[in-house]
């Protein structure tokens, strides 16, 4: 009979430490949050890898979206004129309506994928034809433009980019397009806000006979992100760290000129099905391990 009460308190007792350790795991889901995300390589570089939808042309942008989710890839650079679902005929656009938009950006949320930037695209050559696309850009919360401007453009681009918050990354085909040359890149840049930079498709370079790791080197200071490809003798892309652009020296690059927040956005230009998923994995799994290498020095 004696003993009853001491029961009771001993079923107080362990109920009171269960509470106080789940509140104390509760309290301490922030600091393993954040000691999660420190040792998380790309966290610890400020780098982010992410999708440019080019990749995948030959499915809609929502089947896209999906695909990133499937590669645990976060980040999108949309292009202009990808269809945009499968039950529609309209094209992810800077003349994609309002209500469009609005789907779009749904979809993104629902995969947990970000969308930072629209291109290669094209601007025009007046204030009111680029206007429309920084507007489209803004609209969609996107961070930057990636484009190929004529040079007279170079001070309306900075004033909108200005206006409207936003970046203009100028993209290198190979030659002879305007823009092969990094040389070229900094010449609209020349007297720009920092607005005004580089989006350094590192494969491009190489198949203008260029070393992407010195072109790098001339543009520091204006690299806003990056078109990721490698590419073999035959300038055909293969699996990243397997062909001649030197993936790994770019990496270490980036990480010298401390770049902030740059997006690394995939762009895998050849095959298709499950052979080019295939070959997009192996890229990110070398992307990351080598990002796991570099910050650990």
């Amino acid at each position: 009979m004696h003993r009853r009460p001491a029961v009771l308190a001993a079923i107080v007792i362990v109920s009171l430490a269960v509470s106080c350790s789940s509140k104390h795991s509760q309290k301490s889901d922030p600091m393993q949050q954040a000691a999660a995300k420190a040792v998380d390589p790309l966290a610890k570089l400020h780098w982010r890898l992410g999708m440019q939808a080019w990749t995948f042309r030959k499915l809609t942008l929502f089947e896209t979206i999906d695909m990133c989710k499937r590669l645990d890839v976060h980040y999108l650079e949309m292009y202009p004129g990808q269809k945009l679902a499968p039950d529609s005929d309209v094209q992810a656009d800077h003349n994609l309506p309002d209500d469009q938009i609005a789907k779009l950006l749904a979809k993104c949320k629902e995969a947990g994928v970000t969308p930072v930037s629209y291109g290669v695209c094209d601007v025009g050559a007046d204030e009111k034809t680029a206007r429309k696309v920084f507007e489209f850009a803004k609209k969609m919360g996107l961070e930057q433009i990636v484009a190929e401007p004529v040079p007279t453009m170079a001070a309306t681009a900075d004033n909108l980019a200005t206006e409207y918050g936003l970046k203009l990354a100028i993209h290198d085909h190979p030659k002879p397009s305007r823009y092969w040359n990094p040389d070229t890149v900094l010449l609209f840049c020349q007297g720009r806000s920092e607005r005004i930079g580089s989006c350094s498709d590192v494969g491009h370079w190489v198949r203008s006979g260029l070393m992407a790791v010195e072109c790098m080197k001339k543009l520091d200071g204006r690299i806003i992100e990056f078109h990721m490809k490698d590419i073999n003798e035959k300038d055909e892309d293969v699996i990243w760290g397997t062909g001649r652009v030197d993936i790994h020296g770019v990496m270490e690059e980036a990480k010298r000129q401390h770049l902030h927040n740059p997006m690394f956005a995939i762009e895998y230009e050849r095959t298709e099905g499950e052979e080019l998923v295939s070959n997009v994995s192996k890229s990110i799994e070398y992307f990351k391990k080598t990002a796991a290498e570099l910050a650990a020095h």
